[in-house]
């Protein structure tokens, strides 16, 4: 008797479905590491603001007046939005503390804030609208 040297139809469909088993576990961890990626850029950029809120207070007698419409501020919250999210930068009524946070991607639920007494910090739940002040 002749044995048939190719593979059988079951065969070959078991190997197939096995593949694409292992392209979507591939597949979701992928979209899970591009919104990691996306969440560590958000905090990159409020954390560099911190810097660029110094240079400001110092260029304007140590107060923070003016410091969330400025345009290299602004020009953070553009690099917030280009990663999924929108930055809300908050100056006090007396122009000595400010805040700036942005939702995070991953978990739409939380926000990352940072402010002018040197907090940068996860907040979870919660909304930054008008804060100088991270919780």
């Amino acid at each position: 008797m002749k044995k048939n040297k190719g593979f059988t139809l079951i065969e070959l469909l078991v190997v197939i479905a096995i593949i694409g088993i292992l392209a979507t576990i591939v597949l979701v961890s992928l979209g899970e590491a591009r919104n990691k990626a996306k969440d560590a850029a958000i905090k990159a950029e409020l954390s560099g603001l911190r810097a660029s809120a110094e240079m400001f207070a110092s260029d304007h007698s140590n107060l923070y007046t003016g410091f969330d419409t400025d345009p290299d501020t602004l020009r953070v919250g553009t690099g917030i939005t280009s990663n999924g999210s929108n930055m809300i930068c908050t100056v006090s009524a007396g122009g000595d503390a400010w805040a700036a946070c942005a939702q995070l991607t991953a978990d739409t639920a939380d926000y990352f804030c940072a402010d002018s007494a040197g907090n940068a910090k996860i907040v979870e739940g919660a909304t930054c609208a008008a804060i100088t002040v991270c919780p």
